[in-house]
């Protein structure tokens, strides 16, 4: 018997090995409510009544209690009515936010129901806008880049906290840094004379716009026993489309007053790929002649693969000029991150044919999300197939334990029919904050994640407040739903981090120490969303 042999080779074993952002992943792990109108309706209260394909995605036992088939379609429209215009953003957007079927045996009694369902998971469209004036002295996006780039300390005996990680800084870092004499000294902060008399920011503007989506396609297995319990099982893949662009001004001032110009950093980033994960449901009826329902429910970690890309670039409009004074620069890498496990339980109530309750109450730690840095990719000549191998980004792992926190979200839906053809909806969703308080982007954190940093800005968001209204027609077999959905949320916008450092320098031919402070000026800002959504649907 001829032996087999495997030949393979790393494909890139040359290219930096790179993991994302607490703040990036964030954006990327986390969900919307959406999907049918009747579903949005009722606040996504519906894990337990079931009989809802949108149920697919977070407890799949809800499909196992169709009697019958089902296909449907959500078009709809958001707006962000109090944002600011900016680069062409819209305020406005339209979208395809569900199509699916449900293929029911139609059986009265134990029965194996089909489904697959598309849906916007996540909505990226948001135009960020942030400004303070009058900063606190010293406070600077480029004061940040010169504490870095202060000598080692057991060189200077600076601070310990102003670490020199050689080889691990940011973008921005050489943005700020003159290229002539060493990466000691910040040609943007120091005077002209070489020694003291820092610039710093007298006020600052950031504005953002990103747009894109995450799409989720499920595919799920349902069914009952004796319509007592239902249960389910649900496969998801995720395709990940983000564009942001944001401009971030400092308007700087001399050390004893004058203004010198101001500084702009444009950064414009772009995040695809793909994701996988499963969701196993139950639904029990623990009375029989009761319609009162219990569910419970398990979503695993949602495993991405994705691919980001950036370009940036800083606009020196000082009186302090640089040697290259716009540097541009631009990367793309590969990455992944897989999110945190989720849990659900939901209670369901039915009195009659008229009126129907649910709650759902979820959980999902997000400190747990799990930064990977992609290692390799390996060809295997055999099988003809494509491999690659990830391991956990340990620093940015340590960060995201102690910047996000886990989040309970809380689900309430009420639907009263006053007549057998016309249905009546209202929700309301409470999502508790995902970032802890005292969170920051740390600039110091040596990982891959801050090595391709490109902005300093992060927002520390609070809890969101959800209130769902729906209304609904049938006619025949066939049925049209209508809903509005009102979301707000309020965050903490910081430019950068804090920072400070002791600088020693020699004048006169003695040894002077000068304290660098850095310290940020929160800006509060607002995310609040009107979403209306129609969908259209058919029975058979």
């Amino acid at each position: 018997m001829m032996k087999k042999y495997i030949m393979a080779f790393c494909l890139v074993a040359a290219l930096p090995a790179v993991a994302q952002e607490t703040y990036e992943n964030a954006n990327i792990v986390t969900s919307d409510l959406n999907g049918t109108a009747r579903y949005v309706g009722m606040g996504g209260a519906m894990d337990a009544l079931g009989a809802e394909i949108s149920t697919i995605t977070n407890n799949p036992a809800g499909l196992g209690l169709f009697r019958s088939s089902q296909v449907s379609a959500t078009a709809g429209l958001t707006l962000q009515s109090e944002a600011q215009d900016f680069n062409n953003a819209s305020k406005a957007h339209a979208d395809f936010d569900q199509v699916g079927f449900v293929w029911s045996n139609k059986d009265n009694g134990s029965s194996i129901n089909l489904a697959f369902n598309y849906h916007k998971n996540r909505d990226f469209n948001y135009i960020l806008s942030a400004a303070q004036d009058h900063l606190s002295p010293k406070a600077s996006q480029n004061a940040l880049s010169y504490i870095k780039m202060l000598a080692d300390p057991d060189e200077s005996g600076a601070s310990t906290y102003a670490l020199n990680h050689k080889g691990n800084y940011y973008y921005g870092d050489f943005y700020y840094t003159s290229q002539i004499d060493n990466l000691y000294y910040n040609t943007f902060i120091i005077d002209q004379d070489g020694v003291g008399g820092f610039n710093m920011a007298d006020a600052y503007n950031m504005n953002r716009a990103s747009k894109g989506y995450i799409g989720e396609y499920d595919f799920s297995v349902s069914g009952n026993i004796n319509d007592r319990v239902y249960l389910g099982f649900t496969i998801g893949f995720q395709d990940v489309h983000y564009r942001g662009y944001s401009e971030y001004t400092e308007h700087l001032v001399s050390y004893d007053g004058p203004a010198v110009g101001n500084v702009t950093v444009f950064d414009e980033r772009k995040i695809k790929g793909t994701g996988v994960n499963f969701k196993l449901g139950a639904i029990f009826r623990p009375i029989e002649e009761s319609p009162f329902r219990i569910g419970v429910s398990f979503a695993s970690p949602t495993f991405y693969d994705l691919t980001t890309s950036n370009t940036t670039w800083l606009q020196n409009n000082t009186t302090v000029k640089a040697v290259n004074p716009n540097y541009v620069a631009s990367d793309s890498y590969d990455f992944r991150v897989n999110s945190p496990m989720k849990f659900g339980v939901s209670l369901g109530h039915t009195v009659g044919n008229y009126l129907a309750l649910g709650a759902v109450y979820e959980y999902s730690d997000y400190g747990a999300t799990n930064p990977r840095v992609k290692e390799s990719d390996y060809y295997d000549w055999y099988y003809d197939e494509y491999y690659s191998s990830s391991s956990k980004d340990v620093a940015m792992k340590d960060h995201t334990e102690k910047t996000l926190k886990g989040v309970s979200t809380l689900k309430l839906g009420l639907e009263y029919k006053p007549v057998p053809e016309v249905a009546l909806r209202v929700g309301y969703n409470y999502v508790s904050p995902m970032y802890n308080e005292n969170g920051f982007k740390d600039a110091y954190r040596d990982s891959y994640g801050t090595n391709v940093a490109s902005a300093t800005d992060f927002t520390n968001w609070k809890a969101t407040n959800r209130l769902t209204l729906g209304l609904g027609y049938t006619f025949g077999k066939f049925y049209a739903d209508l809903a509005y959905q009102y979301s707000t949320q309020k965050g903490d916008f910081c430019p950068f981090m804090d920072a400070y450092a002791d600088d020693y320098f020699i004048q006169d031919g003695q040894l002077w120490v000068d304290e660098i402070d850095n310290y940020y000026t929160k800006t509060e800002v607002e995310n609040n969303r009107h979403q209306f959504l129609v969908t259209l649907g058919y029975r058979f």
